[in-house]
């Protein structure tokens, strides 16, 4: 055996070995991936969920911007307007948790299959990408979420077609593939609105409400109530004049669920607004709250106002005794009002904070405040007029100026005579006649029928 073929033998006998222990070790089942993450494990390997200070978000209907200023959550697009801090906390909690539920091995080429299309129009087929950046504004990573997946046939939703099961996500620092996510991310949109924070004013125990003429200072309406429990009452009526029943209960009622649906840029004011049709509202409560507000309509969009709001209050200092008052009930009282003090002075510095905006809001949230001073007042009282009588025969007629009694006429039931056609029995004897009537006369016998 020479040199040559003994250097074979080594060959095919470490070829052997490395079989040998891929079979042992390995087994046969094994399955060999290439992407950088597989089922059960998080999407990211550790996500800087805490050195984020900033997110981008690009979708098929424009961009949002979200940055954190004074250590809050913002949304740049609209001044630096508060976010919805909650929102922002989830979606990066979501994003630090998220698991692998399949990894697809996939190149970025193949990322509009999965509903992540940047040249897309349609949200499907865009999908949204996230980039978080840091403090300096340096990006630390980058998400697109694409289309969602749908469940079997026996997951149907009650509107039609398969309940979605999960979505597709990639990483745009893994090259490697698409995965596969059971989270939906629903509230995650590039929608500027849904990522404003909710709060607005919120009047309570009102105990005026006044509103001005369009485009003037002159007042159009004022109404008030002397008592929290009572109702609202005009405080100018007229002679004849009252308010609406219903009107007064809508008026105590304002803005208690009230809603703006977008908050306008200050550079976009002025061209959206018809000061030629302006108003302003005031409202006081028994609380020491003043809010004044100014109602502008939108410029070719009649269901739209703006309105921009200043918010003022004098609060009592101390709470007034009541003569009488026992030791322990004063106390239970003082702590009382103390706490209630310190809820009113939160409210009136978050309420404080929404001055200088002008919020977007839907026309038929303000309809119990913008009506007309003729559409409070209460309706006149109409009356019937009373239809002549027709008399009723052989009774008399009444008078206009009869008094109205109930008349009882005698009832008086009346058979009408019943002919009884003749037979072959013979007749009965006629009555006498009376008081010189005629008798009647009687029918001619009917011939006997001899058949």
């Amino acid at each position: 055996m020479n040199k040559r073929q003994v250097i074979i033998l080594w060959a095919v006998a470490a070829a052997l070995v490395t079989a040998v222990a891929i079979v042992k070790f390995g087994g046969n089942d094994t399955v060999v991936t290439t992407t950088q993450r597989s089922a059960g494990q998080t999407l990211f390997e550790k996500f800087p969920a805490t050195d984020v200070a900033g997110i981008d978000l690009q979708g098929a209907s424009g961009t949002v911007s979200l940055a954190q200023k004074d250590g809050k959550w913002t949304v740049v697009q609209r001044d630096h307007y508060p976010a919805n801090a909650s929102t922002i906390n989830e979606f990066l909690r979501g994003i630090a948790e998220l698991k692998v539920t399949r990894s697809l091995e996939a190149g970025p080429s193949l990322a509009p299959r999965f509903g992540m299309d940047e040249a897309a129009t349609t949200p499907d087929a865009r999908g949204v990408t996230a980039s978080f950046k840091d403090s300096a504004g340096k990006e630390i990573a980058k998400i697109t979420l694409g289309k969602n997946i749908e469940g079997n046939r026996e997951s149907q939703s009650p509107y039609g077609g398969a309940m979605p099961v999960g979505r597709y996500v990639r990483n745009h620092a893994d090259e490697s593939a698409f995965y596969a996510i059971s989270e939906m991310f629903q509230s995650i949109s590039t929608e500027i609105p849904r990522w404003l924070q909710e709060d607005f004013i919120s009047p309570e125990k009102l105990q005026s409400v006044s509103l001005s003429q369009k485009g003037k200072n002159d007042p159009a309406w004022k109404v008030s109530r002397d008592d929290e429990n009572g109702e609202m009452k005009l405080t100018d009526a007229k002679e004849g004049e009252s308010l609406d029943a219903t009107a007064a209960s809508s008026l105590k009622a304002l803005f208690s669920y009230a809603r703006f649906d977008d908050v306008v840029p200050a550079d976009k004011v002025a061209e959206r607004s018809d000061t030629a049709n302006q108003r302003t509202a005031e409202l006081k409560t028994f609380e020491g709250f003043t809010y004044t507000l100014t109602i502008t309509p939108v410029k070719g969009d009649d269901t739209k106002q703006l309105v921009s709001v200043q918010v003022s209050a004098e609060l009592p200092k101390e709470r007034k005794k009541e003569e009488g008052e026992k030791p322990e009930d004063a106390k239970t009282k003082d702590q009382a009002f103390t706490d209630r003090l310190k809820t009113l002075t939160e409210k009136l510095d978050r309420e404080k904070s929404l001055s200088g905006r002008t919020f977007e809001m839907a026309k038929s949230s303000l309809e119990s405040l913008l009506k007309e001073r003729d559409q409070i007042l209460a309706k006149p009282a109409t009356s019937a007029p009373a239809e002549a009588a027709t008399p009723t025969p052989g009774m008399p007629a009444l008078s206009p100026s009869a008094p109205t009694e109930a008349v009882t006429a005698p009832i008086e039931a009346v058979t009408p005579p019943i002919e009884v056609p003749a037979s072959n029995a013979a007749p009965a004897p006629e009555a006498p006649a009376t008081q010189e009537t005629p008798a009647k006369e009687q029918p001619a016998e009917a011939p006997a029928n001899n058949e």
